[in-house]
């Protein structure tokens, strides 16, 4: 089964070569077969034909010269009486047996094949044909070699055997190779699509020269990417449209809150003051996490190139986790690492990983830096973690698993999103690791200019070195 998960070339160049080899084996063995029996009506010919001069000379009492023209193992004749009794023979020596069991009346012809033991038990065409005589009836009995019959059916088939196996492969070899260049174009359309991404919808696939059924299949994918791109892009200035529209409101709601609050006390409503602060900060949040992705759809994170300090960043996080979420545990065991990148999203990228963590902790999250030939940033919680079957799909947009869905702080379902969308505009990875609890692991490369990501696990290295 493994050859026929080949491909279409396979496929196709292996039905190729069977329809040719049954058929070739077909008409092999009917040619060999016809052309048997055309050699044999030859030799019937050339039988009949000998007789007619045995019972010619008979005729004319020459019967003894004719025979002695006719001698040789391919031609045997005898003449026989009424009786059955060779009169006369075109090899002396070999004259008894006779090669017709009984006489033949006159004007009558058998026809008869057998091998002749004097002759090495080769097969032979043998007539014998009744004719009437000066000396009264006599039967003509002409036996014609089949050897050069069966030696040329043979040697053809010998020819057939070794030329079909070749036919055959040749027929195979040249299908596959006129299979794979007509599917070119199919592999080039496949390698475009599959380079294409949400940022670059306008991308389209090569249009092959020709009307076939490869360029029918082209204009209909780039028509597919024509009505793709117009959706997305309608999408995306929606959503650009409805956060621009959204700032003006919110920030008109956050000064009207923070002016009711300078007046508000405990006892007129300074509680509800506060919650719908925090509410109004986040759907801000939330604004700006929209924004952010329309801006990453239509144009791409781009970073910003600085030196920075990865457990810097790490530090200066610390302190705002703590009053944030003063009931869970922040440990840092960090190592000196500098890259290049974008400061501010770097730090998004890391507080939306911190964020998330904390929700889904018991009591303690972790946060691991360190570097071998990239930049590794690990950060842990000590919850339910992640099963593999949701490891990817958390990282789609406005994801939540059940648990946080529970939750009257869950997120919004973009920080993970935001967090892949600017490691990926670094040159990095970010994924879920096997571990107790969930394991965010984000790899960064220290080069300015990183190449993409290879496709291998990191080290599994422990810092030893707390800060």
């Amino acid at each position: 089964m493994s050859v026929w998960r080949g491909g279409v070339r396979v496929r196709t160049a292996l039905a190729a070569a069977i329809v040719v080899g049954v058929a070739g084996l077909a008409a092999a063995a009917g040619f060999v077969q016809v052309t048997g029996t055309i050699l044999t009506h030859n030799v019937d010919s050339t039988a009949r034909q000998r007789a007619a001069e045995v019972t010619a000379g008979l005729r004319d009492d020459e019967a003894t010269d004719v025979l002695e023209t006719m001698s040789g193992n391919a031609t045997l004749v005898q003449v026989l009486d009424d009786t059955g009794r060779v009169v006369a023979s075109s090899f002396p020596a070999r004259s008894d047996p006779p090669l017709a069991s009984r006489a033949v009346a006159a004007g009558a012809g058998v026809w008869a094949t057998r091998p002749w033991p004097g002759a090495d038990d080769d097969p032979y065409r043998i007539w014998a044909t009744g004719v009437t005589t000066p000396a009264g009836p006599r039967t003509v009995v002409v036996a014609q070699s089949l050897r050069p019959v069966r030696e040329s059916t043979a040697a053809m088939t010998r020819t057939l055997a070794v030329g079909m196996p070749v036919l055959v492969l040749v027929v195979g070899v040249a299908t596959f190779g006129f299979v794979g260049r007509s599917l070119r174009p199919v592999e080039a359309i496949r390698r475009q699509v599959a380079s294409i991404t949400a940022q670059d919808l306008h991308a389209r696939v090569p249009l092959p020269r020709g009307r076939d059924e490869v360029a029918a299949l082209a204009t209909t994918m780039n028509a597919m990417l024509d009505r793709l791109e117009a959706a997305a892009a309608d999408q995306r200035r929606f959503v650009a449209d409805a956060g621009h529209e959204l700032r003006s409101p919110l920030a008109t709601i956050q000064v009207g809150l923070d002016h009711l609050a300078t007046r508000a006390t405990a006892e007129t409503g300074l509680p509800q003051l506060k919650l719908l602060r925090g509410e109004a900060e986040r759907l801000g949040a939330l604004v700006a996490d929209l924004l952010l992705l329309a801006r990453s759809d239509e144009h791409g994170l781009a970073p910003g190139r600085a030196e920075v300090d990865l457990d810097d960043l790490v530090l200066a996080e610390r302190d705002r986790f703590a009053a944030r979420f003063p009931a869970v545990r922040l440990e840092a065991r960090l190592e000196p690492v500098r890259l290049t990148g974008d400061p501010a999203r770097l730090r998004r990228a890391l507080r939306n990983l911190l964020d998330n963590a904390a929700r889904h902790a018991r009591s303690a999250v972790a946060v691991s830096v360190w570097a071998d030939d990239w930049a590794h940033l690990v950060v842990t919680d000590d919850g339910d973690g992640i099963g593999p079957g949701d490891r990817e799909r958390v990282f789609g947009r406005f994801v939540r698993l059940d648990d946080s869905r529970a939750r009257h702080d869950g997120g919004s379902g973009l920080g993970l999103p935001i967090t892949r969308e600017i490691i990926t505009g670094h040159g990095g990875e970010v994924r879920i690791d096997d571990g107790p609890g969930a394991v965010f692991h984000v790899r960064l490369p220290l080069d300015p200019h990183p190449d993409p990501v290879p496709d291998q696990r990191g080290s599994g290295r422990t810092p030893s070195s707390p800060r």
